[in-house]
Parts: C-alpha cells; sequence; structure tokens
C-alpha cells in the first residue's frame, strides 16, 4: 500500500512541475503579445487587448490544465493498481478520455530522433545545381499558342521546302525500319491474338527474314515472343539466335510489354522491364540497345530514366500533343537528349528520337504527306482487304513506274529529313499485327528492294535507302556527328520533362483513360504490393533455409507463382491494360490474370512466413493441402471488393502473424475481424494489448451480426513478422469500445444494432462536428457529413479543407467522351443526390471517423489517434457505384485558402514529382494528369497532398483546389478503334489519405522550379498507404501450435530516404526453380527539407546515401555483391565479399546482385 502512495504522489509530483514549467514558458511566450514574429524591430505598439483580458485567458488555460492533470493523476493512480494486480508482466497501457472527450494515449515508453543529415537536404532543396536542360517543356508549353492552324497536307504541320542541291556534299541516308505493333490485349485478348495473328507473324518472319540478308524486322513485346518461343522447335530458335546475331531481328526495348507510361507505378515498369530482359538474356542471349514506345499515350521521363539505367543508350517516342510536335520540328528538336529535371551532371541523359507526324502508321510516317505515303504501303495494294483512305491506291513496283515511284517517295524522305539535324533518316514500315501472312511480307520487301535499288543506282539522287533496324539507324547517326553511341551529338538539344496530356487532333485529349475502369487499376495496384511482399519475403525464407541446410523441405517450386505474377502484373503494365482501353471481355482477361496471381501470391508470402516465424526449424513442414496461415482476405471473383477474413475465437488462444511490407519501423493501428466482442490481443510474450472494439457495419445502419473489428496499436519491425496471441476473454479491462452517433436526416430507416455498443440515433446533425486525434482536429459540416476544416495542434486558426462531390458530363455534339478522351459539357456540377446523407460518427481510441452514406458513394474520413505517420493524415476512402449513370462522370474536389495559383505537382509514376501549371489557353480537359501516387498544391505557407493508392486522373482548376476523377460512366466509344463505350462500371473503393504540412520559416516553397520533391513525411505517408500490413491468421485452432517467433531481418536501420524496391530471387537453370542469387533494388528518394518534421513516430536518419551491406541481413552471410545495370544484363564492377559499401544520390536507383549464404 506504501509502494502505491509512493508511486502515485512521485507521478503527480512530476506532472504537477512539468505544468508548471509549461505555464512558465507560456508565461513567457504571451509576455507581449504585440511583438512581432519575425524579429523586426519598432516601438512597444499597443495590446490588442485588455491586461483583464489576458490575464482572464491565462487562467482558463491554467484550469483546463489542472483538470487534464486531475484526470491524469486517476489515470496513474488506476496503473499503480492495475501495477501490483499483475506481478508477472506489465498491463496494457491504455488510452484514456480527457475531460474534453478526446482519447489520450499514455506516453510512448521510448522516444523517437529524426536526424536528417544537412547535405542531404540543402543538395535537395536548392533543385537541380547542374547542367540546365535547353528545353523545359514546362516552359514551352507556356509560350506555346496551341492555335492549331492548318498546316496543309501535313495538317498538323507546316510546308516543307528543300534545294535539291542540299545533298550534295553529304548525302541522305535512309533506314526503313519493318516492325508489327502487337498489342498484349486491346480488341482481343492475349491469346486469342496470339493464335490468330502473332504467331503467324513470328513464324513468317523466320523464314522471310532468312530469304535475303538484307531484310530486317523489329520485335519489342516479349510476352508474346515468350509464348512462342515455348511452342517452336530446336531448329526454328536456333535460326532466331542467327537472325538476332547477324544483327536482321532486333528486339526493342525487351520488356514484357510497351508499358502505358501515365497510370504505371515504377515498381511495376522495372519488373516488366527485369522480366523481359531475364527472358531474352537466358533464351537468346542479347542485351537491348534501343526502346521503342510507338502507342503508349504520352510519354513519362521516367521511362527514359529507366531505359538509360538499363544500359541503353537511344530511345523513340510517337504519341506526343501534336503541338508540340510542330513546335519541336520547326527548330529541328525532334531528336534531342531527355535528361531527368533534377539530374546534376547528366548522367542520366538518353538520345530521344520523336516521330513526326499524326500516327505511326505508315500514311504518316515516310513523309508529311499521308496521301503519298499511303501509295508506298503495299498491303494495300488493290484487291486487299484494307484501302488507302485518300482514294490513291499503292502500285506494284515495275522497271516501268520505279523512277517516278522512287522519285516520289525520295521527295517525301527529303522533306521528312528536313525536320532533324542529320542527314540520317528513320522510316518505320508497318502497323499494328502487320506481316500476319507471306503476301504481305513480300509485297512490302520485294517492292521497296526494288525502290532502294533504283535509288542506289543513281549517285546523282544522293542518297542511300535500305531496310534497317532501330539501332541500326541511331548507329548510323552516331557515325554521322562523329560520337560515342550514348553521347550528346553536337548542337543536340537536352530537354527535361515530361509529354503528357496528350491530344491528337483539336482538342480532344487523351486525359479519360487516366481513369478508366478504375476497379481495375485499384485491383493492379493490390497485386504489385503483393508481388513486392511475395518476393522479399520468399528471398528471405529460401536464404535462411539454405543456410540452415533445409532448402530440400522448403517449396522451393512456389518460385514457379512468382514468375506467373511478375509476367501477369507485367502484362497489366501493357497500354491498353491498366489503361482501361481494352474491349469489354479482354477486361475480364486481365482481370482474371489479376485475382489468378493475388491468390498464388498469398501462398507464396503464407508459405514463407510460416518458415520464418517458426522458433524450431526442423519442425517446418510443408503441407500444400492445409497451409499454416490462413489469408487477410479473400475475393470471390474478379470483379469482386475484397472481404475481410473473420477469425474464430476460443479461450485458448489463436497466434496471428502480422508482416509490415516497408523497410522503416511502422507504428500502426492493425485491425482483426473476430467472432466475439470478448476479446483479449497480446504480444508474442504474452503482455495484453489495449483493444478497440468497433462494429463492423454491412450498410449506413446495419451492424453485422458476430462480426466485431479489433484494433491494436503495434509498434511493427521493419520487413518484419510479428506474433500476436488472440483469445476470447471475460476480462474486459483491456477492452475500449468505440462510441456511435447516427444521424438519419429524417430518413424513415430501420437501425440494426447490438447490445454490445452504444449507438445515439439522433434525427438531424444542424450543427458542425469535429473529430481530434492528438495531432490535428477534423471539422465536417453538420447536415452533408463533408469535411469542412482542419487544424494541427499548437495553431490557433481553423485552415479551410473542404470537400465536395461533383458531376461532369459529356458533350452534346457529335464527339464525346469514351475510355480515351474526356470531352466534358463544361465546368463539373454539384453532386446532388435525391436523398440526404446518413451520416455516422465513430469515435474510438484509437480511431475515429466519419462515414458519409450518398446514393451512389460511401465516404469514410478516419483520424488515427497514433503518435506517428499515419496520425499526421487523414484517411479518406470512397466506395463509388455509379452504375445507374449515363454519360456521366463523378469528381471530388477539396478546396482550400493556399494561394496555389495555377500551379500544383503531380508525380510521375510513384517515382518523381512534375510541377504543373493550369493553363486557361487550353481547355478544361487539357489540364488533367495522371496520379499514380501523389498531387499536391502549395504557398510559402502550407502544401496540401493527396496521396492515392490507385492511379486517377487530377487537376487545379482553381487556386487552391485539387479535384480528382473517381469514376466514368461513357454510353459511346470515342472513335480511336475500341468499338465501346465504359459500360462495365464495378463497385470500386479508393483509398486516399489526405497530408496538411508546413512550411518551416528555415525553407521557403520555390516559385517557377521545374524541380520539386514531397517531404520525407510525406513519402512514408504513401509507402503506408500502398504497402498495407498483412494479418495472418494460423489456421490452427484447435491443436496448439509450434513455437512461434518474430521474425526481424535486418540488423541494422535503413536510412528512411531509402526504398527497398525489391528483393527478386532470380530464375535457375530451371525455369521454375530459383537460383542462388537474388537482385537488391534501391531507391535513394529525393525529398524536400522545407516542411516541418515532427512526431514523425519512428526513427529516422541520413546517411549521405551510404548503406553498408555486409552486416545488414540478420543471420545470413554476405557471400558477395555486384553492382549491376537495373535490369541486371550488365555488371558494373566485380562481385566481391570484401567491398559491401554501397552508395546512392538522391533519386537513383541502383540494382545489386547478391548471395546470401
Amino acid at each position: 500500500m506504501k509502494l502505491k502512495k509512493q508511486v502515485t504522489v512521485c507521478g503527480a509530483a512530476i506532472f504537477c512541475v512539468a505544468v508548471f514549467s509549461l505555464y512558465l514558458m507560456l508565461d513567457r511566450v504571451q509576455h507581449d503579445p504585440a511583438r512581432p514574429h519575425g524579429g523586426g524591430g519598432g516601438g512597444g505598439g499597443h495590446f490588442p487587448r485588455s491586461q483583464i483580458s489576458v490575464l482572464q485567458s491565462r487562467i482558463e488555460q491554467l484550469e483546463q490544465l489542472l483538470e487534464e492533470n486531475h484526470a491524469i493523476i486517476a489515470h496513474i493512480k488506476d496503473s499503480v493498481l492495475e501495477l501490483t494486480a499483475h506481478p508477472h508482466g506489465p498491463p496494457a497501457r491504455l488510452p484514456f478520455r480527457a475531460p474534453n472527450g478526446s482519447w489520450l494515449l499514455p506516453p510512448e515508453p521510448r522516444a523517437t530522433f529524426f536526424a536528417v543529415a544537412a547535405r542531404d537536404c540543402r543538395r535537395l532543396a536548392r533543385g537541380a545545381g547542374g547542367p540546365q536542360a535547353d528545353l523545359q517543356m514546362l516552359a514551352v508549353s507556356a509560350l506555346l499558342p496551341y492555335d492549331n492552324q492548318d498546316g496543309g497536307v501535313w495538317k498538323q504541320g507546316f510546308e516543307i521546302t528543300y534545294q535539291p542541291d542540299e545533298w550534295d556534299a553529304e548525302p541522305l541516308q535512309v533506314f526503313v525500319v519493318p516492325h508489327s505493333h502487337n498489342d498484349p490485349g486491346w480488341i482481343k485478348t492475349f491469346d486469342k491474338y496470339y493464335f490468330d495473328q502473332t504467331q503467324h507473324i513470328l513464324n513468317s518472319m523466320v523464314v522471310k527474314l532468312q530469304e535475303d540478308p538484307r531484310r530486317r524486322f523489329i520485335w519489342s513485346e516479349i510476352s508474346f515472343f515468350s509464348k512462342w518461343w515455348d511452342n517452336i522447335s530446336a531448329q526454328k530458335r536456333a535460326a532466331v539466335r542467327r537472325l538476332v546475331g547477324s544483327g536482321q531481328l532486333e528486339m526493342a526495348t525487351g520488356g514484357w510489354v510497351m508499358p502505358d507510361e501515365a497510370n504505371s507505378h515504377y515498381f511495376a515498369m522495372i519488373d516488366q522491364l527485369i522480366e523481359g530482359h531475364q527472358w531474352l538474356e537466358k533464351n537468346i542471349g542479347v542485351m537491348p540497345r534501343s526502346g521503342w514506345a510507338v502507342d503508349p499515350f504520352g510519354h513519362s521521363s521516367t521511362m527514359p530514366y529507366l531505359l538509360r539505367r538499363a544500359n541503353l543508350t537511344s530511345m523513340l517516342i510517337q504519341r506526343v500533343h501534336y503541338s508540340v510536335k510542330k513546335h519541336l520540328a520547326a527548330a529541328q528538336n525532334l531528336e534531342f537528349m531527355w535528361r531527368q529535371s533534377w539530374d546534376t551532371d547528366s548522367s542520366t541523359d538518353i538520345l530521344c528520337h520523336m516521330m513526326p507526324f499524326y500516327s505511326y502508321d505508315v500514311p504518316h510516317t515516310c513523309g508529311p504527306d499521308p496521301k503519298i505515303c499511303c501509295q508506298f504501303d503495299f498491303k494495300r495494294l488493290p484487291g486487299g482487304r484494307i484501302n488507302c483512305p485518300w482514294k490513291v491506291p499503292p502500285k506494284a513496283i515495275t522497271s516501268a513506274n520505279v523512277a517516278e515511284r522512287a522519285l516520289l517517295l525520295l521527295d517525301q524522305y527529303r522533306k521528312k529529313s528536313k525536320l532533324y539535324r542529320s542527314k540520317v533518316l528513320l522510316v518505320p514500315l508497318g502497323d499494328d499485327f502487320r506481316y500476319d501472312k507471306p503476301q504481305e511480307w513480300d509485297a512490302q520487301f520485294l517492292n521497296y528492294q526494288r525502290l532502294f535499288d533504283y535509288l542506289g543506282a543513281h549517285p546523282d539522287l544522293h542518297v542511300q535507302a535500305q531496310f534497317g533496324t532501330l539501332s541500326d539507324y541511331f548507329d548510323a547517326l552516331y557515325k554521322r556527328v562523329g560520337v560515342v553511341p550514348g553521347m550528346r551529338p553536337p548542337g543536340f538539344p537536352v530537354l527535361s520533362g515530361d509529354f503528357f496530356s496528350y491530344a491528337d487532333r483539336e482538342d480532344h485529349y487523351w486525359t479519360g483513360y487516366y481513369t478508366s475502369r478504375p476497379f481495375y487499376k485499384r485491383m493492379g495496384r493490390v497485386l504489385e504490393a503483393h508481388l513486392r511482399s511475395a518476393e522479399i519475403l520468399y528471398s528471405l525464407a529460401v536464404s535462411h533455409a539454405r543456410h540452415a541446410g533445409m532448402d530440400s523441405k522448403y517449396p522451393l517450386a512456389d518460385y514457379a507463382m512468382l514468375t506467373d505474377a511478375r509476367r501477369n502484373l507485367g502484362l497489366f503494365q501493357h497500354h491498353d491494360a491498366i489503361t482501361g482501353t481494352a474491349k469489354e471481355a479482354v477486361v475480364v482477361d486481365y482481370g482474371v490474370r489479376l485475382l489468378h496471381s493475388l491468390t498464388n501470391l498469398k501462398r507464396v508470402v503464407i508459405n514463407a512466413a510460416h518458415f520464418l516465424v517458426l522458433g524450431d526449424k526442423e519442425a517446418y513442414h510443408y503441407d500444400p493441402a492445409g497451409p499454416f496461415l490462413g489469408p487477410d482476405e479473400t475475393r470471390l471473383n474478379q470483379d469482386s471488393l475484397p472481404e475481410k477474413t473473420v477469425i474464430k475465437l476460443d479461450t485458448a488462444p489463436r497466434f496471428v502473424i502480422v508482416w509490415n511490407p516497408l523497410e522503416q519501423e511502422r507504428l500502426s493501428i492493425v485491425s482483426l475481424l473476430v467472432n466475439t466482442p470478448r476479446i483479449r490481443v497480446a504480444s508474442e510474450e504474452g503482455h495484453p494489448l489495449a483493444v478497440q472494439l468497433s462494429a463492423w457495419w454491412s450498410s449506413a445502419t446495419d451492424m453485422v451480426p458476430e462480426v466485431y473489428q479489433a484494433s491494436v496499436m503495434i509498434r511493427l519491425q521493419p520487413l518484419g513478422l510479428t506474433v500476436l496471441q488472440v483469445s476470447k476473454s471475460f476480462d474486459s479491462h483491456n477492452t475500449l469500445r468505440s462510441s456511435v452517433r447516427l444521424f438519419l436526416h429524417g430518413r424513415d430507416l430501420p437501425v440494426r444494432k447490438h447490445e454490445a455498443f452504444p449507438v445515439r440515433i439522433l434525427p438531424a446533425a444542424t450543427d458542425d462536428f469535429c473529430l481530434e486525434n492528438q495531432q490535428m482536429r477534423a471539422c465536417f459540416v453538420g447536415p452533408s457529413g463533408m469535411l469542412k476544416s482542419v487544424r494541427h495542434a499548437g495553431e490557433d486558426q481553423e485552415r479551410r479543407l473542404q470537400s465536395q462531390f461533383l458531376i461532369y458530363g459529356t458533350r452534346g455534339t457529335k464527339d464525346k467522351s469514351g475510355a480515351y478522351l474526356f470531352l466534358p459539357d463544361g465546368e463539373a456540377k454539384p453532386y446532388t443526390p435525391k436523398d440526404p446523407p446518413v451520416v455516422r460518427v465513430t469515435e474510438g481510441p484509437f480511431f475515429s471517423e466519419v462515414a458519409v452514406y450518398y446514393q451512389h458513394i460511401q465516404e469514410v474520413v478516419r483520424l488515427y489517434n497514433v503518435p506517428g505517420v499515419d496520425g499526421l493524415s487523414m484517411e479518406i476512402s470512397c466506395l463509388v457505384d455509379i452504375r445507374d449513370h449515363v454519360n456521366k462522370e463523378l469528381a471530388l474536389r477539396f478546396s482550400t485558402d493556399i494561394d496555389s495559383q495555377g500551379t500544383f505537382f503531380t508525380d510521375l509514376n510513384g517515382f518523381q514529382i512534375q510541377p504543373r501549371q493550369y493553363l486557361k489557353k487550353l481547355p478544361l480537359q487539357a489540364n488533367f494528369y495522371p496520379m499514380p501516387v501523389m498531387a499536391y498544391i502549395e504557398d510559402k505557407q502550407s502544401r496540401l497532398t493527396l496521396h492515392t493508392a490507385q492511379a486517377l486522373g487530377v487537376s487545379s482548376l482553381s487556386s487552391g483546389q485539387l479535384e480528382v476523377i473517381l469514376d466514368r460512366r461513357l454510353m459511346q466509344d470515342d472513335n480511336r478503334g475500341l468499338g465501346q463505350g465504359l459500360k462495365d462500371n464495378k463497385r470500386t473503393c479508393h483509398h486516399f489519405r489526405l497530408l496538411l504540412e508546413r512550411h518551416s520559416t528555415a525553407e521557403k516553397a520555390q516559385d517557377g522550379q521545374p524541380v520539386s520533391f514531397p517531404s520525407l513525411l510525406s513519402h512514408m505517408t504513401s509507402m503506408h498507404l500502398n504497402t498495407e500490413v498483412l494479418v495472418l491468421p494460423v489456421t490452427q485452432e484447435k491443436l496448439p501450435p509450434p513455437a512461434l517467433r518474430s521474425f526481424q531481418p535486418f540488423s541494422a536501420t535503413m536510412p528512411c530516404d531509402f526504398h527497398l524496391l525489391n528483393l527478386r530471387t532470380l530464375q535457375g537453370e530451371d525455369d521454375s526453380l530459383p537460383s542462388t542469387e537474388t537482385a537488391l533494388i534501391l531507391h535513394r528518394k529525393g525529398f524536400d527539407c522545407g516542411l516541418e518534421a515532427r512526431n514523425l513516430g519512428f526513427n529516422c536518419t541520413t546517411t549521405q546515401g551510404t548503406l553498408p551491406l555486409g552486416g545488414l541481413f540478420q543471420g545470413l552471410e554476405l557471400v558477395s555483391m555486384q553492382p549491376s545495370s537495373l535490369t541486371l544484363m550488365y555488371p558494373l564492377g566485380p562481385a566481391s565479399s570484401n567491398s559491401t559499401v554501397l552508395h546512392l544520390d538522391p533519386m537513383e536507383i541502383a540494382t545489386v546482385r547478391l548471395r546470401l549464404g
């Protein structure tokens, strides 16, 4: 008893001293309320209020502090009593309610620190300090008139003239590059295209290229090529290798697909590139040298970076806004060194060739006049199935007409070459699924060879024309200008920025596909996160199994499921898949593949986690029929939303494994669904944890019977597996129940509830209401439940932060919005449902939320009461169902007082940030951009970032606004070849986080800079949103499981600006089994230090880009490491076991080949 009193008095005394010190500080700060904060001079000034008001205010503050003091002393008393009642271990540290109703958490047992080296900061805060670009696309867009003047035969360009003697001193060298663009799914599924067309193209290719050594062909989609390879003879494979070796056949880019560059995430872009390159290296022994991207709908500057780091030296792009093409063509700037905006030393430069005309088809590639070029597409000879829209058909080349036809074609070649700086010309020859019949190979190759022979036989024409590959062209260009491949040709400009948004004609902006079919965009990202988790856990489990001499007992064959998932995720990055621009049946095919791989990856994760958490590895037994762990959630069909697993509890403990996919420590609220409200959750050692118990709702007013949500706060180790014990318990001391208020707003709805939860049913919310955690307070409009304002702890005033749902219609004219195009009928109108919303407010110690139920939208805004990353932003989820809409698009807009002045920022592929400028001279739809992971607006004081877990279209149409398109339902085709509208909408759940940050006084936002970075907190917020914790219950309900131990892979902390992108086990000799090597892929994130970093909740240090790999993996030895190119095709240094320190510059991605033992 004496001990209790002493501890209580001690605790109270310490707290009183703290309160008194706080009061003295308050007194000092407020001593002169009129003194300006900026430290400027000046006289005394007048008090803005009387001395009495000041005194009264201070007394009120002191009273509030004393009231909280009483509550905390009472809590200390309870804690002491609890401590004496639990002599065998510490009790749960319970949150408690302050007198104002808010929940307070007990103080963290250990402090966290934020130690960012000034050098890491300053370098990035200043932006790119190195060589500047000649062409900055943000500035180019600001200058362009976008006037769409008629250019004559080249409708979107200008008349091109030349002097006949221009090539006398230096002849024109023309490379005609035959190609066939094969979409891995669009109008037909991947398999249907393969069986109907692609296999015939490739079979004919082997035969027809061998008929004449002068013939050339390029191919890019390895997804198709590998399927064909699996079905051909050894003899045919040998022929292919010979054709590649002789230079007749080139593998361009060499990715699994030609990826979309707007919606795809850089993890998936890299992964499909590695999958393609590894396949090529193993099966053909070839390393791609040039990139070929003729069909993605706009181009990201992330792609040139990835290609350069994969050791490609040149690339080609096509779909760029017609006004931009015209502008660059007029100054002969269509070939340029593409440099990253943050690059300080030009190491990211890659030579890029931009095609000048409307399309990559034959009518738009030989020169400016499609009417003439179409006459040289010999598939369109009279009698065939396709003809020339300009009504002048091609003619077969004969000795009688070859002179006239050759000169007609040469005129086009010469005009096209005037748009470029060198006397070397690239002329693609192909289109979608071309060369699928032997007759077409003959028609094109024989007729062109006659033209080439004629031109070559007349030296007075000063032209040499031939078939070539893409790299033949670039090699000749480098040779002609006298530089080594990859170096900058003299006089060629340097360009930085990207090529979004794309318009192919008039005001037809391809900005709709940034959102089209958002259900699958979200599903693709879920698969991506699971693939990364499965890769890392599989690599760690196999390494530890080998280290323990148990690899024979481990299911190494899970590797085949990893390979299949890599390929299905890669396939989905195709520019008609993730874009949402394929036929409905093809979309279903993608969905089935995604779900199949998602299910398989859960098995890989479960098998690896099982092995890693076993205390006694000898006890490991792999049973494919009865997995040790169950999945966190299941999906019934490819178009179903996930359903969380309900854990059935009894008095005997059930064990749950929690996986943290982040390479950083993470303080998170982890939620489980259980079948009883009488629950006890304990740590691995058996120490009880405080639990927030909440209802699980099936609708606005219906609680699901026999299902309860139990939420606990846990500190999860980096890439760690944490063991929890869960059991049924009649001791409810550690269980804190959520309270619920339900505002029906006049609607006569039955409320199904159970006695476990108090629910206050109120007819209406006339007044605004607020939720708060220890970091912020968010207020909502009473009648609508929509967000209204936010205030951070320590701030005096509310910041306006309003949310609103909006509807866009489509035009009434001939051209309407479709899968690709966004053609609105004007500005958005407010969403007006037929009934007022039901608003449900839930409050608890670990999270509080407002759920708003409209006819087509269920929005939940949640505040986590966590001292860390999750507690510093608001989580927003929107369940959207617009299946009864006709030609409507649903948007969510946030409005603030931030003075953003038309500037906003969107990410490119989750890799980097691109500044944007709202341009009044352009139509509304032109100002939308892709947002794979985030967008933000800012002024000198604040930055508001919208983080997203799925790619969507975003804009800022007025100062202080951010808006995102959530879903689109469109009843018609938009005339881009699809032949369908968007009518297969699904119930789709969007996940966001809204982060409001303050600029520190030391650093101000930078105006007009072509480079910007998120803060470290923003990076971490994005990672938390996109790499969700996995909760895996042990399936054994009755039998006690073997001893389980939490698993922690690292022996040291990873610097907090490093992201472990992947730990990918490489393929062995047998395709379905792993080798002993893994690829460690790391990204050092660039970050803005000018934003305040407080209460991050994890230890954060930076190391100037240095990471020692030697002792990083606990329990494993680093046998050797070898730096390599991004896709592992080129070693960048010798394999070593001595030199194990890695250095990365900000923004760089590095791949290291590791052998762990």
